[in-house]
């Protein structure tokens, strides 16, 4: 005797998954912009951020441009002050740019060249100085 095969139900409808919100700033200026792409970094990185105020000797200071398109995409990076006595600080620092792409986007600028500067500490643990919490 065979038995009637139990009726198959149809796979599951796809679930329309709706992307991320994107971030955005409705900063003005560039100096304004700085905020956004500091804590963008930190929100990032936070077990490399350097907790408390700095030593008065830190291993590098450096002074970076950087370019991001309309949609907060790093185009460029300009090293204003550089840290040539730390070739490996200036390459992380580039890195951790590129890696935390796209920044959020500069909406009421189109694009922006924001600048920051860098406080390295030897542990390789770091400061912005826009959220710097100083040093000794």
């Amino acid at each position: 005797m065979v038995l009637p095969s139990a009726p198959v139900a149809p796979p599951p409808a796809p679930v329309a998954v709706e992307p991320a919100p994107r971030a955005v700033s409705t900063a003005t200026t560039p100096r304004a912009y700085r905020q956004y792409g500091a804590k963008h970094l930190y929100g990032l990185n936070s077990e490399r951020v350097y907790r408390g105020r700095m030593p008065p000797m830190l291993y590098a200071v450096a002074v970076l441009n950087v370019e991001l398109d309309p949609q907060g995409h790093v185009i460029g990076l300009d090293w204003m002050r550089a840290p040539r006595h730390a070739p490996e600080v200036m390459r992380e620092i580039e890195r951790t740019i590129r890696q935390a792409s796209p920044f959020p986007a500069p909406v009421r600028m189109g694009r922006v060249v924001y600048t920051d500067t860098w406080l390295w500490h030897s542990s390789g643990k770091f400061q912005l100085d826009t959220l710097t919490e100083g040093q000794d």
